[in-house]
């Protein structure tokens, strides 16, 4: 076993260059044991790429055995506490699906939803990694309702389903700002439907109302009366929720707008 862990540890020496003399002398012992009880010192002084070092080249030589699971579990800590979200992410994935039975299972199943919480961007950017992690933090939740930290999690999870809901938002926006106006209307109804508590509801009423008429007058004179009616359901809907906007005044106009030209068709369509 020692000439395997030999060749191991030669391997790590050669791309851990800026290793410690603690990690230098178990690497040249060749000693596995002596190896693993360094890394849990480094690990206990937080020497988190030292001791990741030594705990990955134990690793292969414990496969199999009950000491894997604990060299798993403070490997992907070491990962975890040096900020390395993605790897650690990874090794806990990996961890939680192969030790369910561990005792560090709650810690390493808190972490991983960590790991993704830290890894989310700002609602600028693409949001498929703030969901993982709503998802995590939510599996988490229901598999230990009473852990200590639930009421952290749970700011979390507030804190990532307010980042999606405004992303929502960002999202049916920047289809109005371009001129897009069928697609924005579709996607600030589903932002209603789906964050009904959002604290942009009045803007996205507005924007869909104003979406709308935009949609109509600039439509061809077949689709216009249908379109002006969809305008006006949203008007009406707009003016019932918020009577007091700053908006009524302008959407009040194209409302009249609306009806003079739904008076007019319905003339024509008379006379004719």
């Amino acid at each position: 076993m020692k000439r395997i862990f030999g060749y191991i540890l030669a391997t790590i020496a050669i791309v851990a260059t800026a290793a410690c003399s603690v990690v230098n002398e178990a690497i040249k012992s060749g000693d596995p044991q002596y190896a693993y009880q360094q890394a849990l010192t480094l690990y206990e002084n937080e020497k988190w790429d030292q001791a990741s070092s030594l705990f990955e080249a134990c690793r292969h030589i414990y496969m199999g055995t009950p000491r894997e699971d604990t060299l798993s579990f403070y490997n992907a800590r070491c990962k975890f506490k040096n900020r390395d979200w993605d790897e650690a992410a990874t090794q806990l994935d990996t961890y939680r699906r192969k030790f369910g039975r561990s005792p560090f299972i709650e810690d390493a199943e808190g972490m991983y939803a960590l790991c993704h919480y830290y890894m989310s961007p700002p609602p600028e950017r693409d949001q498929t990694i703030t969901t993982q992690a709503i998802i995590a933090i939510t599996e988490f939740m229901s598999r230990y309702p009473e852990s200590e930290n639930i009421d952290e999690f749970q700011e979390m999870l507030d804190e990532l389903t307010d980042r999606l809901m405004e992303k929502s938002y960002m999202n049916a926006y920047t289809y109005y700002k371009v001129g897009r106006y069928k697609a924005a209307i579709v996607a600030f109804r589903n932002a209603m439907k789906r964050y009904p508590e959002s604290p942009h509801m009045e803007e996205m009423m507005y924007y869909m109302t104003v979406s709308a008429y935009r949609l109509a007058e600039n439509s061809v004179e077949s689709k216009q009366e249908d379109r002006y009616l969809a305008m006006l359901d949203a008007y009406y809907s707009f003016v019932a929720e918020y009577p007091e906007s700053k908006h009524i005044k302008e959407l009040d106009r194209m409302a009249k707008a609306a009806r003079n030209f739904l008076d007019k068709s319905q003339n024509t369509e008379v006379e004719q």
